[in-house]
């Protein structure tokens, strides 16, 4: 018997292996005293044999296979160059072990298949990385290859999935478990609104704050697949991966994108935090990590495709005013480009909306002391574009095809492909000082090809190691393409395409559980939401946005001088607090109100905190639960204050003490019996300031 075992801070997985196979996990959960016998943690987790059954057990592999006659779903589905079907008995080879990696490597010497496991162990974030990699002496067809499968816990009702449509990201879903298999798989080439790719197991009894729980992210930015199955003799697998069949061709190399899993004793906001942590200091580099984060201004909501310069040099000044320190042009920038139906793919600035080039505009947003960012769509092309009457054989999937927002998708896989666009791309940033690039990804692709992805990958490798001072983000339209592979490649996200504060914080709430607040962009949008027609109080659309990474996207002409002195006073707010909200923890609170919606924003080092706390609709009862705080001490002392007072609503006829002056309150209080706050009208978020005495 072989044992392995992975240590964090906070967590402890046992691998086994038996007769040399491929191993499984026989532990994941909380850290295991060090002399914790490993072998016995193995033997303890071997199941009984029931008659009217196989007369083994199969294991639960981190690649269960048909040839084991393994009851389930398979982790690996293989045939030859001919078409015809793999059946793989892999023997342990040998391992790599060093404090912060696990390699396993596994072989079939008759097939000459080879099978590698690799784990990265992150001790601080808590965070463990999986990934698998198959290589063949002859090329193969690879029909499903998992990341490294791991267990699911039996003490759990239900799954938390994230579904969603353009919009209206990251809707968190309870999925009962029930014998059989869960199968969520994404053909649409991007990790898209409608699947995220990660998956959270609560325990019985878990919430935000409290109890055990698992979770999954694979990082990928293309077609995925997940699949959550309790076999008929009761065990539970989780397995991630590429879509089925989407590496379509033969090839000897197959590797899967990370699996990044961890578990928490402490709630849902214990994977947060993991998570959280992980991306900021192991995935996201910045050209300028002791930069403050910028606030934007988009102009997009203002002008859309009608640029002028005039309209865009008043509109920069005024964004200044509100205080914007980044100023970034939209769509409609480029040769021909009046609507949404052509031009796309043709990258050289229309001479007829900037007869003197960007220039004078770029100087303009320098003079105000404003960095400028430009946005691309390179990833596509108008039918009717120069480059696609030049070039109609780059485009991905049949010509006959149906449009997605009157545009078809360039084929990335193809190296002209992305030397045109990198040297588009590339001239437009040497002729002028860009310091950001937004990234847009209009629709899904026709066909699902993995080779699409990596060649977006080494697109955006290429533009960072050539211009390293870029930041870039990472748009879909809007949320369809977020997820730790593409952030690999870029420092931001933008969320949703909805400016809609109501809809924007639910979706930001979700998204704490894995995405911390200076990467994840946040914007003022116009007094009427362009995409729910929703019109919504200036407050309360100034401290959502506030809540991320600020911005502002709407005509700034159309603000009243109250408008704008709030808006002022929220980025001055954000500016002498960004340095500590960027680098701390969100931590989702556990409301007893359905109607009020609520997190706590922990700075690294405990020390202070802010709750934003939103009321979203009317509550059933007539005054306010009382709000329970988390991530506090117990027994330290907070002075704690209402930093927007008055947000009170005008029925408020009491005195609660947080109306009228600070109070002072030991952590177990604020967590167990918690504060009352005053009444509020629906559309209301309040912003609630605490220090460590």
């Amino acid at each position: 018997m072989q044992t392995w075992r992975l240590d964090t801070l906070e967590q402890t997985i046992v691998l086994c292996s038996e007769q040399q196979q491929l191993p499984t996990v026989v532990y994941w959960g909380g850290i295991l005293s060090e002399d914790e016998d490993l072998q016995q943690v193995a033997n303890s987790a071997k199941y009984d044999n029931n008659c009217a059954t196989l007369d083994r057990v199969s294991d639960l592999s981190v690649a269960p296979q048909y040839s084991h006659s393994f009851p389930g779903q398979t982790g690996l589905q293989l045939r030859d160059a001919m078409g015809a079907q793999l059946w793989l008995n892999l023997a342990f080879v040998s391992e790599q072990r060093s404090d912060h990696c696990l390699c396993l490597n596994y072989s079939d010497s008759a097939l000459g298949i080879n099978y590698q496991l690799q784990t990265l162990i992150d001790v601080q974030t808590n965070m463990f990385t999986f990934s698998a990699t198959l290589r063949s002496e002859q090329p193969i067809y690879i029909d499903w290859l998992a990341a490294p499968v791991l267990p699911a816990p039996q003490n759990s009702e239900h799954t938390l999935e994230f579904s969603g449509r353009w919009c209206g990201e990251l809707q968190m879903q309870s999925v009962p478990w029930r014998p059989g298999t869960r199968l969520r798989e994404c053909h649409l080439g991007r990790s898209s609104h409608e699947h995220f790719p990660a998956l959270l197991m609560p325990c019985t009894g878990t919430n935000n704050s409290a109890g055990s729980a698992y979770g999954l992210h694979y990082g990928w930015s293309g077609g995925h697949k997940m699949l959550a199955e309790e076999l008929p003799d009761g065990r539970r697998q989780i397995q991630f991966g590429h879509a089925s069949q989407t590496d379509r061709t033969t090839s000897q190399i197959f590797e899967t994108a990370p699996l990044y899993a961890t578990y928490s004793n402490a709630g849902l906001n214990g994977l947060a935090r993991a998570f959280q942590g992980h991306l900021r200091h192991n995935i996201v580099s910045f050209p300028d990590s002791n930069k403050a984060r910028p606030v934007h201004y988009n102009c997009w909501e203002a002008v859309y495709f009608q640029h002028d310069l005039a309209t865009l040099t008043d509109i920069a000044s005024r964004a200044a005013n509100l205080g914007a320190e980044r100023f970034v042009l939209d769509d409609g920038w480029f040769k021909n480009r009046n609507d949404d139906c052509s031009s796309l793919g043709d990258w050289w600035v229309d001479p007829k909306k900037y007869p003197q080039g960007l220039g004078p505009l770029i100087e303009h947003v320098h003079s105000l002391d404003m960095g400028f960012g430009l946005w691309f769509e390179p990833e596509m092309v108008s039918p009717d574009s120069d480059l696609y009457r030049r070039h109609p054989q780059w485009v991905l999937g049949p010509q006959q095809q149906v449009l997605g927002r009157q545009q078809l998708v360039l084929d990335l896989s193809q190296a002209p492909v992305r030397e045109y666009l990198f040297e588009r791309i590339s001239s437009l940033l040497d002729e002028y000082p860009i310091e950001y690039i937004k990234w847009d990804h209009n629709r899904v692709l026709p066909q699902v090809d993995a080779a699409q992805t990596r060649g977006l990958y080494q697109l955006l490798s290429d533009l960072r190691e050539t211009h390293p001072e870029v930041e870039i983000e990472s748009c879909s339209s809007g949320g369809g393409r977020i997820d730790f592979g593409i952030l690999k490649h870029t420092q931001r996200i933008w969320l949703s395409d909805s400016n809609d504060a109501l809809e924007r914080f639910w979706m930001q709430h979700n998204a704490a559980l894995f995405f911390p607040s200076e990467i994840t962009g946040s914007h003022i949008g116009p007094a009427r939401c362009h995409t729910s027609g929703r019109e919504l109080p200036i407050a309360f659309r100034a401290w959502v946005a506030a809540s991320r990474h600020l911005g502002f996207e709407m005509d700034p002409r159309e603000l009243s001088d109250s408008d704008i002195a709030l808006i002022q006073d929220v980025s001055r707010w954000y500016k002498s607090n960004r340095d500590w909200l960027h680098c701390g923890h969100i931590l989702r609170l556990d409301c007893d109100d359905n109607a009020v919606l609520g997190e706590l924003q922990l700075a690294a080092d405990e020390s202070q905190f802010v709750a934003f706390v939103a009321q979203m609709s009317v509550s059933q009862q007539v005054l306010p639960r009382p709000l329970r705080l988390t991530g506090l001490q117990p027994t330290t002392r907070y002075q704690i204050k209402l930093h927007n007072p008055q947000q009170t609503a005008p029925t408020s006829r009491g005195n609660p003490a947080l109306k009228t002056a600070p109070v002072t309150l030991s952590g177990r209080v604020l967590m167990e019996r918690g504060i009352q706050l005053p009444v509020a009208f629906a559309a209301t978020l309040w912003v609630i300031e605490g220090k460590k005495l």
